[in-house]
């Protein structure tokens, strides 16, 4: 029964994981907000992805809730060990929701460029700096787990952290690789997305094909570049709760065993091609967006069934093999797991208001004649 619970709830991570991902285009659009010099097209884009930067903000409270409630070890380890990296993230994100809110309030002090630039800065770091999270679960943290410190009065921690506390993985290069892929993806995901919502005509809709087409081919380069790494990587095999042994390309190996994962690996893959493909050579094709997304969370979703399922650790630890992480060492209480599983049923009713919401607001595409009307716009 608890075997069941720890691998439905690795699941859930991983749907909440992939929406994450996909949702991330919100930031690759303010990471180009500079690329135009017409405040009319700037306040179009922000007004854009403006709309929908609570749902990225809220999808990543969310992972970190059911990372706490199904895997506490995981939580406290990473959240708690590395923190420069984590608090840096959640600085994007405060960066973000402040810079929407005052960016042409009336009485603003510091201008609209000012929060502008915030946006630009907050968009691409936060990108970068959840892929470089993610690359931990696949290439290793500086972390030890040592259980028998929660008996000691003058030190009870149980996962104690290297020295960097998180710089380290913000400097390691294979960490970068994930990184600059996560950001390209979404700066190649929102050009898409502004095709599809911002009717500007078409000097406007030129300039996002292109945008597609240059962020698109660096996204690749660096996406073939974290695949290569990644099949060729010598993982960790779980041999008992912990204890581990290393295995030449691991993760190959993962997706030969998982088939189902390969499949789903290669369709995604196609998919986004294919969306932007489409978009760079169509005369006028809008639906790239979706062909993308759902593409980006097919990929996603395989990457973390590799990461922490057929005997895998999703967080191998660089310092002490053994304290690394399944979803068997470090998991809740199968009490926990059943009652945050009868909570989650409610999902698919949160998942189905999103996308009823969703719909409404994108019922008609951006003009700039709204900019003019709405005094809510930001």
């Amino acid at each position: 029964m608890t075997f069941l619970l720890q691998e439905y709830w690795w699941f859930l991570i991983s749907v909440l994981g992939a929406a994450l991902v996909f949702l991330l285009f919100v930031q690759g659009g303010q990471s180009m907000l500079m690329c135009t010099r017409s405040n009319d097209e700037r306040n179009l884009m922000v007004n854009s992805i403006g709309t929908k930067w609570e749902l990225t903000f809220t999808t990543l409270v969310v992972f970190g809730g059911a990372f706490f409630a199904s895997f506490p070890l995981f939580y406290s380890t990473s959240f708690g060990g590395a923190y420069w990296l984590w608090i840096l993230i959640l600085f994007t994100f405060v960066a973000q929701a402040v810079s929407y809110q005052y960016r042409r309030k009336r009485g603003n002090l510091y201008g609209t460029r000012f929060f502008d630039i915030l946006l630009v800065i907050s968009g691409a770091l936060g990108c970068f700096l959840l892929g470089v999270a993610v690359s931990m679960m696949f290439f290793g943290a500086d972390f030890k787990v040592t259980m028998g410190n929660i008996l000691d009065p003058g030190s009870p921690v149980i996962s104690q952290w290297g020295a960097g506390h998180g710089w380290e993985a913000i400097f390691c290069w294979r960490n970068w690789i994930l990184g600059f892929a996560v950001l390209f993806l979404a700066r190649t995901q929102c050009a898409l997305y502004y095709m599809n919502n911002i009717q500007a005509g078409d000097t406007f809709f030129n300039l996002c094909r292109r945008r597609v087409l240059v962020n698109g081919i660096i996204f690749v380069v660096f996406f073939l570049a974290f695949v290569a790494l990644l099949l060729t990587h010598t993982g960790l095999q779980t041999t008992g709760l912990h204890s581990f042994e290393p295995v030449p390309y691991k993760y190959f190996h993962n997706y030969v065993d998982m088939w189902w994962c390969l499949v789903l690996f290669l369709a995604g893959v196609v998919m986004v091609l294919y969306a932007v493909g489409k978009s760079v050579f169509a005369s006028h094709y809008t639906k790239g967006i979706w062909w993308s997304g759902i593409g980006t969370v097919l990929v996603v979703l395989t990457l973390f069934w590799v990461a922490g399922y057929n005997d895998t650790p999703y967080y191998p630890s660089i310092a002490d093999t053994a304290s690394s992480l399944t979803i068997f060492n470090s998991s809740s209480t199968q009490f926990t797991l059943k009652v945050m599983s009868v909570v989650s049923l409610l999902v698919p009713f949160v998942v189905a208001y999103i996308a009823y919401v969703w719909y409404k607001m994108n019922a008609r595409p951006l003009t700039p004649a709204e900019m003019d009307s709405d005094h809510h716009s930001y």
